[in-house]
């Protein structure tokens, strides 16, 4: 954080603008009283030259700030998703409760299983909570994948689609999907709690293990059959691999059980020799790690796959943050990595403890590389009162 005073002498201002850097930050300007202007931008010094009238504004009635401002603090980022996270942090910190509206931060759609209810059903949610019996899956890229991944998956099983609390009786209408037999039917008694709650149980084990419980037990019955020459029912349990493969297929990258996604954000550092990579363990962001290109004391190299397991070592496997920090940084997160203005790469981890190395090593060569390379897509410049699109 870098924090200077303004000039009172409007002559000074190009002077203190030649020591600015001209890159990305977010910065603020902070009146005599009141809350700042707060912002992002690629170019900080074009941006602080407007906003302060030493360069005209496109457009009438533009901003200008000078007289009104006499303090400058300003936070170089490396990049668009570390900027969006500092950010974040300054809008918590000075914008008060209604932050989220005024940086215009959206929380993405999740997939929410009710398990507490006594006859289960999913419902698409924006907000996470700390329900013990209560499964999220996401964050998805819009409510309309979201959607979509919940109508394909529950084809596959016999949970009720119905958003209403169920009084069961032999009277009760129904619906269409009991009719297709796509439902237990709980709702005219034709199963008791204890039976329909098995199969939201199987739902949960698919939903927690990205499809695996039910692949797997598809795949080794293709096997069997095939083995016992029953080719005809191998052929039947082949399309039913297809069928939850293709299921799989509409659930969009980050899309996981929150409390078992793991992931390894990539970017380019402030820093020319280093780059930012961002722990996400177990739905919590952890925050950014530095990895400079250096070598040891003794000259040698030092060995990237090594370095990167030592501070994989450093995450936490808890987090002390809250529900209301979790759901801001998911958002900032999904935001940033389903976006067209990406720039960087993120890895979506399975499994914790099965790290792939090599394809973090890799992600890390290839983003360090593109600091040499014109970047393809930029984010418009964003204020207090203009930031998400």
């Amino acid at each position: 954080m870098v924090e200077t005073v303004l000039p009172a002498d409007p002559a000074e201002i190009p002077r203190l603008l030649e020591s600015i850097p001209a890159g990305p930050a977010v910065f603020l300007l902070w009146p005599r009283e009141g809350a700042p202007y707060l912002a992002r931008t690629n170019v900080l010094r074009r941006r602080l030259s407007r906003l302060l009238g030493v360069t005209a504004s496109a457009g009438k009635g533009a901003l200008n700030l000078f007289g009104t401002a006499e303090r400058l603090e300003y936070h170089l980022a490396g990049s668009k998703l570390e900027s969006r996270f500092l950010h974040l942090e300054l809008a918590r910190k000075h914008l008060g409760a209604d932050y989220r509206r005024e940086i215009r931060l959206r929380l993405p759609p999740y997939l929410k299983l009710l398990l507490a209810n006594e006859f289960p059903r999913t419902q698409i949610v924006t907000r996470l909570s700390r329900a013990s019996r209560a499964l999220f899956i996401g964050p998805f890229r819009n409510r309309s994948t979201a959607a979509q991944f919940e109508s394909a998956f529950l084809d596959l099983f016999q949970l009720r689609r119905c958003q209403e609390d169920l009084t069961p009786s032999p009277d009760h209408p129904g619906c269409i999907y009991g009719e297709m037999g796509r439902c237990l039917r709980p709702c005219q008694q034709l199963v008791g709690p204890e039976e329909y709650h098995s199969e939201a149980l199987r739902v949960a084990d698919f939903l927690r293990t990205s499809g695996r419980s039910l692949l797997s037990g598809a795949s080794g019955e293709r096997e069997r059959l095939s083995e016992a020459m029953d080719f005809e029912g191998a052929a039947r349990a082949h399309q039913r691999v297809l069928k939850i493969e293709e299921v799989l297929g509409w659930r969009d990258e980050m899309a996981r059980d929150v409390e078992r996604l793991h992931a390894v954000a990539i970017v380019l550092s402030a820093d020319s020799e280093s780059v930012e990579l961002g722990w996400l363990r177990s739905g919590a962001w952890q925050g950014f790690r530095r990895l400079d290109f250096i070598t040891a004391d003794d000259g040698r190299a030092v060995s990237l796959d090594s370095r990167l397991r030592d501070m994989a070592a450093t995450v936490p496997a808890t987090s002390t943050a809250s529900v209301t920090e979790r759901m801001d940084h998911l958002a900032v997160l999904s935001r940033w990595f389903y976006s067209s203005w990406c720039d960087g790469e993120m890895l979506v981890v399975e499994d914790w403890e099965k790290m792939p190395w090599r394809k973090l090593v890799n992600a890390v060569s290839r983003v360090a590389a593109t600091r040499k390379k014109p970047k393809a897509a930029t984010e418009p410049e964003t204020t207090r009162q203009n930031t998400d699109s």
